[in-house]
Order: C-alpha cells, then structure tokens, then sequence
C-alpha cells in the first residue's frame, strides 16, 4: 500500500484575491479534488479495486475509470473539443466501461485493469490542468461544446468537473470503509 500523504489542505478554501483569474480558482479547485481523491484511490490496494460489497453497486475500479471519462469529457471535450492525439490520453475503451449509463461489473476481465484505468485517471488530469491553467477567464462564458442538463457553458463544465468528481471521491471512500479501512483523515 502507498504512503499516505499529507491531504489537510487538498480542499482548496475560496481564495480572497481580488487578481486571480476564475481559471486559476477552478484549476485549483479541479486539483484540490483530485489530491483529495488520489490520498482515497492510494489507499485502496489494486487487489480490491474490483470488489463490490454485498450489496453489489460499484467498485472502486468503475469509480476511477468513470472519473477518467467524466473529466475527460467535462474538462477537456466541452471546453476545447475533441482533439488528436486525446486517444493517448484515454482509450476508447475506458471511455465505454466507464461511461454515463454504465453499469460497474467486478469481473476483472469485464474492465481495463487498474494500471490502464489510473494511467488514463492521471493522464487526463495533467492535461486537464495543463491546457485549462493556460486559458483565459474570457472562455468561460462561452457554450459548452456539447449540452449538459446541468450546464450551459465553458466555465460551468469546469465547476461541475470539480464538483462531480468530488461526488465519486465520497463514494470511493465509503467503499473504503465497507472493506473495513480506517479513516484516512
């Protein structure tokens, strides 16, 4: 299992700063998430990710793969499109397991395995807060490439890109605790 880490200041708070760009506050709030989210997925030994509990909802391996597809598509395909090269990010494959409307299955055969769906989960992160961090406040504003029954726009994607995945995170850390795992905080 991996070390744990320092997670007390992952959640960012509000910043105050009159000068920071509402880029900069959703690429902290989208990383301060994603912190919080790995100290649960670290936590979580790979011979487990595809254990459900009795009552047989999810796994952890369908919440990371369908945290990999959502930020995907929230974070990247809504803001900039589509782009080449994005199948290296996150196969096809991962973006099908573990889309909206899929249904997790503990049948290790039925999924991607654990290194293929985080190397897709941190894959997609960095570029998120790679090309995001380098945009401008006057993108968020703009229509979303795609609807969304919850946004309409650029900015709105990047808000519940940030706010869904935090949804999963809780999920992933009551699975933790159904595995009898102690609290991580």
């Amino acid at each position: 299992m991996p070390a744990r880490r320092d997670v007390s200041r992952t959640v960012p708070e509000q910043e105050t700063q009159e000068d920071m760009s509402r880029i900069s506050e959703l690429v902290g709030r989208i990383q301060g998430v994603r912190d919080y989210t790995v100290s649960l997925v670290d936590a979580v030994p790979e011979s487990e990710w595809f254990r459900q509990p009795a009552e047989g909802v999810t796994h952890v391996a369908w919440q990371v793969g369908h945290l990999a597809m959502a930020q995907y598509r929230l974070a990247l395909d809504r803001v900039r499109g589509v782009q080449p090269g994005d199948e290296d990010l996150i196969s096809e494959q991962v973006l099908s397991i573990y889309g909206k409307d899929s249904v997790p299955d503990p049948d290790p055969a039925a999924n991607a395995t654990p290194a293929e769906i985080r190397a897709a989960f941190d894959a997609v992160h960095a570029r998120v807060i790679e090309e995001i961090g380098g945009m401008d406040d006057s993108i968020l504003p703009e229509p979303a490439t795609q609807p969304h029954p919850v946004f309409g726009t650029k900015g709105g994607a990047l808000e519940w890109s940030a706010q869904h995945e935090m949804l999963h995170a809780g999920q992933i850390g009551l699975l933790r605790r159904l595995f009898g795992e102690d609290w991580l905080r």
